[in-house]
C-alpha cells in the first residue's frame, strides 16, 4: 500500500483549507481577536439577536456564548439591548463593531477574489457545487 501523496487532490485541499484558514485569523489576532468571534460578529451584523437564537445559529452553548460576548462587550463591539419587533432582550452590535465586522468580511471577499478571480462565473458555481458535495460526503 502506497501513503497518500503531496500530488493528491485531497492533500491539496487539506493544504488550502489550512492556509486560507491561517489568512482569515490575520485581522483576527492583529485586532485582540480570538477564532470564531468574527462568526459572532457576521450573525449580529445581520441584525440584532436574542441570546438563544445566537446561540442555536452558531451552535454554541449558552455558557460558551455568554463568555465570548462577554468578552466581545469588554473590547465594545456588542452590546446589550432590545430587539427584534418584540423587543426581546438581545444583543446587537456597536457602531465600532460594525466597522470591524464590515472590515472582517471585504477581508474575506479579498481573499475570495484572489482565490478565485482567474475562474469564470461558471467556473466558480461549478467548484462550489463539487465542495459542496464534498462536504456532504464526509459528513456522513
Amino acid at each position: 500500500m502506497s501513503r497518500p501523496s503531496s500530488r493528491s487532490t485531497l492533500y491539496r485541499l487539506i493544504e488550502a483549507g489550512q492556509l486560507a484558514h491561517k489568512a482569515l485569523l490575520l485581522p483576527l489576532l492583529e485586532r485582540g481577536l480570538e477564532p470564531g468571534d468574527d462568526a459572532v460578529l457576521f450573525a449580529l451584523g445581520r441584525s440584532g439577536a436574542t441570546q438563544e437564537a445566537l446561540a442555536e445559529e452558531l451552535g454554541l452553548s449558552a455558557p460558551a456564548l455568554e463568555a465570548r460576548l462577554v468578552r466581545l462587550a469588554e473590547r465594545e463591539l456588542v452590546t446589550r439591548q432590545a430587539v427584534g419587533p418584540e423587543l426581546a432582550e438581545g444583543v446587537a452590535l456597536t457602531g465600532r463593531g460594525a466597522r470591524i465586522c464590515k472590515s472582517l468580511a471585504d477581508h474575506w471577499a479579498q481573499l475570495e477574489e484572489a482565490l478565485m478571480g482567474e475562474l469564470k462565473p461558471r467556473q466558480r458555481k461549478k467548484l462550489a457545487g463539487h465542495l459542496k458535495r464534498f462536504v456532504a460526503l464526509l459528513r456522513l
